[in-house]
């Protein structure tokens, strides 16, 4: 008997002894992973990748660093197709206030164009602001390849970067020079695609721009209609424009590239870390530099913009939609005799405000620019953030969330990925 007893308190000992070793290890457990207790469902949500225990799809983070950087990329491919595609009807808009020196509404403002949008749509279709956009695109390719050929024939540079000479930028600026008095005839004849009305005119060719571009070209001196200005007239106010704009863009790019990344170098000392992905966020930046130097560059020349377009237009007897109404057409009969008695007559008989006709037209294509790479970047970040993380498998294969879409958003509670944790150190 007493042989028994003392087993019997032998194997209460073992017992408490277990005992204090499993409080041990669980008092243990709280204090590695933090439990709290909840109250409601929606202490149960925490950000999927913000918990310790989350899986990434990548094998290393040089995986995640390479798709960042496509999906950088994706966004400068974004921006690239907003601006030479989804915004060509504000720009068909936009030049046929320009060229209407007779309206009675200037369209400063977008409001006032929305129903002269409809009532365009309604009378010709939809197709009615997509005119010439085939032969925009053809004479931006046309300028693109002037450069390349000139750039290797020549020594001169076709890029510029901070390591750039300041001769090396004096032939850059003459490569321009050169690029943009070779287009000066199919950028006149592209604009008349742009701003003539569709139900007035026959629908251009595809390749009509360079027939007629090269007409004019041919034409040097001697104009082919007799208000026509001649080519060698307007090859010097597209110089003088095209180049004053792109030296403003780089300006005013290089100044908001400067601003925004000492802004991102304040935020992340501030925060204590530092990003490993620099390409990325470099894009990123590039991106909305870009973007806000083209719009500063467009509303500082829009004025000289507006001259030119009308003294490139003069003699073509183009009929373009009247866009008071959005229902009639109406021919543009002028006489300037170049760009400062264009400037003069504009004054006199417009105003100041004649020199922002259609202003209101470009203020919705940047509208819709920011929107679309706002709504691409947003999109893009839920596709990375759905690739990058992933609840732990003995969560999926406790709650069998396999082949299912949580409903909602990708988010799980760290009490309930914390029970897979808690039992594995148990067993």
């Amino acid at each position: 008997m007493a042989g028994l007893e003392d087993y019997g308190r032998y194997l209460e000992d073992e017992d408490e002894l277990d005992n204090a070793r499993f409080l041990s290890a669980y008092k243990s457990t709280l204090d590695d992973a933090p439990y709290q207790f909840i109250n409601s469902e929606r202490d149960l949500t925490l950000p999927l990748q913000k918990h310790k225990n989350v899986q990434p799809l990548y094998e290393s983070p040089d995986d995640e660093i390479s798709l960042r950087k496509y999906l950088g990329a994706s966004v400068n491919l974004i921006s690239l197709i907003t601006e030479n595609l989804l915004c060509h009807p504000f720009l068909v808009l936009r030049r046929q206030c320009q060229v209407h020196h007779t309206a009675r509404r200037y369209h400063v403002v977008p409001i006032t164009l929305l129903p002269v949008i409809v009532h365009l749509h309604q009378r010709q279709g939809v197709t009615t602001l997509w005119k010439g956009i085939g032969s925009v695109l053809l004479v931006r390719g046309m300028t693109l390849a002037v450069e390349d050929v000139i750039s290797k024939f020549t020594p001169w540079p076709k890029e510029i970067n901070a390591k750039t000479t300041v001769k090396q930028f004096g032939q850059h600026l003459l490569l321009k020079c050169i690029s943009i008095a070779a287009v000066v005839p199919f950028y006149s004849a592209s604009l008349v695609e742009t701003v003539q009305s569709d139900i007035a005119s026959e629908k251009p060719g595809i390749f009509d721009v360079f027939r007629e571009g090269a007409s004019r070209l041919l034409s040097w001196s001697v104009p082919q209609k007799g208000r026509m200005l001649p080519v060698w007239a307007l090859v010097g106010p597209s110089i003088t424009l095209g180049l004053s704009k792109y030296v403003c863009q780089l300006f005013v790019r290089g100044i908001s590239t400067r601003i925004m990344c000492r802004r991102v170098t304040f935020y992340e000392e501030r925060r204590g870390a530092r990003t490993r992905d620099f390409a990325a966020q470099s894009q990123v930046i590039e991106v909305y530099s870009t973007m806000i130097s083209l719009m500063a560059t467009e509303m500082i020349f829009y004025p000289f913009e507006t001259i030119l377009h009308r003294i490139q237009l003069q003699g073509t007897r183009t009929i373009i939609d009247n866009l008071d109404s959005g229902y009639s057409v109406v021919p543009i009969l002028t006489s300037y005799e170049g760009v400062v008695d264009c400037y003069r007559q504009t004054l006199a008989s417009e105003g100041v405000s004649g020199l922002y006709k259609g202003f209101g037209a470009m203020m919705l294509q940047f509208a819709a620019h920011v929107a679309v790479i706002k709504l691409g970047k947003w999109f893009i970040t839920q596709i990375s953030e759905l690739m990058s993380s992933k609840p732990p498998a003995k969560v999926v294969e406790f709650y069998k969330l396999e082949g299912k879409t949580p409903v909602g958003s990708a988010t799980m509670s760290r009490s309930i990925s914390g029970i897979s944790s808690l039992s594995e150190e148990i067993s």
